[in-house]
């Protein structure tokens, strides 16, 4: 089906690989944090994870000789580690926009009620709609790109308890609730930037924005998803 007809009711059923391999994106997260310094946050890694697993559902091909689950496991590990690269010379001050913009999609969304919009995210952080919009471009430019890596020095898989199981299907429900939850143009930007592969200036022209508009919706879009696993993670 050609991105521009692709109707928004569509996409979920496409979410279902993603979904399968939520638990092997925190196994991953957590078994890397016990190797980091103090100070690195598992919400993050989980986040640069499940980048990675976007990324490895987009570009998996069967004839590669590896199961998906195989190959994810590759690119969720090294969009983490790219994650940690990242921080260790990147601005702080993107990485802080990053955390005020998803405490504003919490805040703003517990208190209506609603998918917070631009203009409401802006009054929350006290700055106006351009600078907003600036923040949010920033996060998205920020984005993670998974790098290839070497192989796995541990198991991907190890017996789940069932607490584990529940921690697991209790993040596979806020990964599915923020994908169903987006607002139909955050939604439909994420399904033609990561499953149809067009670049922001084909975005821009299939939702009738400029690219830069397109970069900021993308970010919005990040912003939203890193609130809903923050909250799901204080719970």
């Amino acid at each position: 089906m050609n991105a521009m007809t692709m109707p928004a009711q569509d996409l979920g059923a496409e979410t279902n690989r993603i979904v399968d391999q939520i638990p092997l994106v925190k196994k991953i997260a957590m078994h890397l944090l016990a190797r980091m310094p103090a100070g690195i946050e598992a919400d993050d890694l989980i986040q640069a994870g499940m980048i990675g697993l976007i990324a490895a559902d987009r570009d998996f091909s069967p004839d590669r000789g590896a199961s998906f689950s195989t190959y994810a496991g590759i690119r969720i590990r090294g969009a983490i580690l790219d994650e940690v690269r990242q921080h260790s010379w990147a601005p702080r001050s993107v990485h802080k926009k990053s955390q005020m913009l998803a405490r504003a999609v919490r805040s703003v969304e517990a208190r209506t009620g609603e998918a917070a919009t631009d203009v409401a995210l802006a009054e929350e952080l006290g700055v106006g709609l351009a600078e907003y919009h600036a923040m949010a471009q920033d996060v998205a430019t920020g984005q993670l790109v998974a790098l290839p890596e070497d192989d796995y020095d541990y198991p991907l898989h190890s017996d789940e308890t069932p607490e584990t199981q529940l921690e697991e299907e209790g993040l596979k429900d806020v990964i599915r609730g923020s994908i169903d939850d987006l607002p139909e143009r955050e939604k439909l930007f994420m399904a033609l930037y990561y499953q149809e592969e067009l670049n922001l200036k084909e975005i821009g022209e299939v939702l009738g924005v400029s690219e830069s508009r397109a970069c900021q919706i993308h970010g919005q879009a990040l912003s939203r998803i890193r609130a809903r696993v923050n909250t799901w993670s204080d719970v």
